[in-house]
């Protein structure tokens, strides 16, 4: 497992029946998780002095319950970008703090090339890829199907001062997008996604995982430049291991350009104890 060991303004502290408890910069959040299945006695004294806490509804979805007064935003810091975050439905922040293993990795390729890099971000969400293949010198198309997400990603990318970098913030269904770069033959030499598990585009298009990640990989091998660098994909849903997204990457990306193949499941490491909590799982090809 790679484990994001780089933070400091964000923390997890603890972790214990289905729960996180997490410090980003100075407000404590707790919030669910599902891969928390151990019970280990909640003995840190924040557990019962957080922020807030996000509760599920046994209907279906859930509300925050606020202890302490927070901002309606606030900003946190990975090293050279700044990102903002605030509460948001569904337990979520607008930062996937295990995700910084991929934004460095993607970051040192680029440094690494010796060239210009076009790199195409898919579901790119809050743009915290976005932001760091910036940062490291690439040139960047962003592309979401939410307008409020890319505007969230232009927010991080102003925050983080590369928002006079060479990029194109797209609201567009990823599958519609990529077929329209294929018909105008635009290459790019990294290619991210991290698709939901289930969603639907702009449009009302409907996307579930499991049935659309062959096609759309292969899709996207059409807007590979004839010498790339890296393809990546993350996946946050538990039928989709590490090595089913390895095999995919394998037999439709490897043919073509040879290269080296990786895969794990990335994590944050606990404070309070030796764990390092699974918080997903990425696979990706590298150019050798």
């Amino acid at each position: 497992m790679r484990c994001a060991q780089s933070w400091k303004d964000y923390e997890l502290i603890d972790s214990s029946d289905g729960e996180r408890l997490e410090r980003w910069g100075n407000i404590v959040l707790i919030r669910p998780d599902p891969q928390v299945i151990w019970k280990t006695p909640k003995l840190n004294p924040l557990w019962k002095n957080a922020h807030a806490r996000y509760l599920r509804s046994n209907s279906g979805g859930g509300k925050w319950e606020i202890y302490k007064k927070i901002p309606d935003a606030w900003q946190i810091k990975y090293n050279s970008l700044t990102f903002n975050v605030k509460p948001m439905g569904f337990k979520h922040t607008g930062i996937f703090p295990e995700q910084a293993v991929n934004w460095d990795f993607i970051a040192d390729v680029i440094k690494n090339s010796g060239r210009k890099v076009k790199v195409l971000n898919l579901f790119a969400y809050t743009g915290a890829a976005t932001v760091s293949a910036l940062k490291a010198g690439a040139d960047v198309v962003h592309v979401d199907a939410s307008k409020g997400m890319v505007a969230w990603a232009k927010e991080n990318a102003v925050s983080s001062g590369v928002a006079d970098r060479n990029v194109r913030w797209i609201v567009d269904d990823c599958i519609k997008f990529v077929k329209r770069e294929i018909r105008r033959s635009n290459k790019y030499d990294i290619i991210i996604m991290d698709p939901p598990s289930y969603g639907r585009g702009p449009g009302g298009e409907i996307w579930k995982l499991e049935n659309e990640i062959y096609s759309f990989v292969e899709l996207c091998r059409d807007v590979l430049s004839d010498d790339p660098l890296a393809v990546l994909i993350n996946s946050y849903t538990t039928g989709l291991s590490p090595s089913v997204m390895e095999y995919i990457l394998g037999s439709l990306i490897s043919p073509a350009y040879g290269g080296m193949l990786v895969c794990d499941e990335i994590g944050l490491p606990v404070k309070n104890s030796s764990l390092c909590v699974p918080c997903g799982a990425s696979a990706i090809w590298l150019k050798k």
